[in-house]
């Protein structure tokens, strides 16, 4: 583990508000047309984002340098319900966009543990963060019993691509949004596994 941070279950509770910022930066690009404007997106996922599903990289003064989150049978990293959106967006705003954004949902398979997002804080990039937090998720996988870790990946993402290769991960299928690439910006997902022995 590096000198300049730890590793965590979970992300401290004060730091909610930077969780939920660090979130909307890295998928704002494909959130942004359902989500906006940001300041509800953020009221959002800072109710939505959920520590028991999530691993940290934190600083040793204590400041939340990335997340990897994760779902499973149990739970999920982003765990907002309809009520919560109709709270920030109102009923008919928060029945529309629920509804889009369940088309980008994937649920988690037998022995699967499902990535659910992974971020690092731009002024921590570089820094091996990205990769602490992924051996961190393979060894959260590992003692669950779980047999492979799950990710999709946009085909605009080349630079997470990468670095999930480096790791281990193997393109096993894709899927072509459609007609929603209008909405939310990328043409195709990739399926990546990662075999957890």
């Amino acid at each position: 583990m590096s000198s300049e941070f730890r590793i965590e279950t979970g992300f401290p509770d004060g730091q909610r508000p930077v969780a939920a910022r660090l979130f909307w930066s890295a998928f704002r690009g494909k959130l942004e047309r359902v989500m906006k404007p940001e300041t509800r997106a953020l009221a959002f996922l800072e109710e939505a984002l959920d520590p028991d599903f999530a691993i940290s990289a934190v600083s040793h003064e204590g400041t939340l340098l990335g997340l990897a989150g994760y779902k499973t049978d149990k739970g999920a990293f982003v765990n907002g319900t309809l009520a919560q959106m109709a709270g920030v967006y109102g009923r008919f705003g928060g029945l529309w966009r629920g509804m889009l954004l369940d088309l980008l949902e994937r649920e988690p398979e037998p022995g699967s543990l499902l990535m659910d997002g992974i971020f690092v804080s731009e002024a921590a990039r570089g820094n091996g963060v990205g990769t602490a937090l992924l051996q961190a998720i393979f060894k959260k996988a590992a003692e669950d019993g779980l047999h492979r870790v799950r990710l999709d990946v946009i085909d605009r993402n080349v630079r997470a691509r990468s670095l999930y290769e480096r790791m281990g991960f193997r393109s096993v299928s894709e899927e072509h949004t459609g007609f929603l690439k209008h909405i939310f910006g990328f043409s195709s997902a990739t399926r990546m596994e990662k075999p957890i022995p």
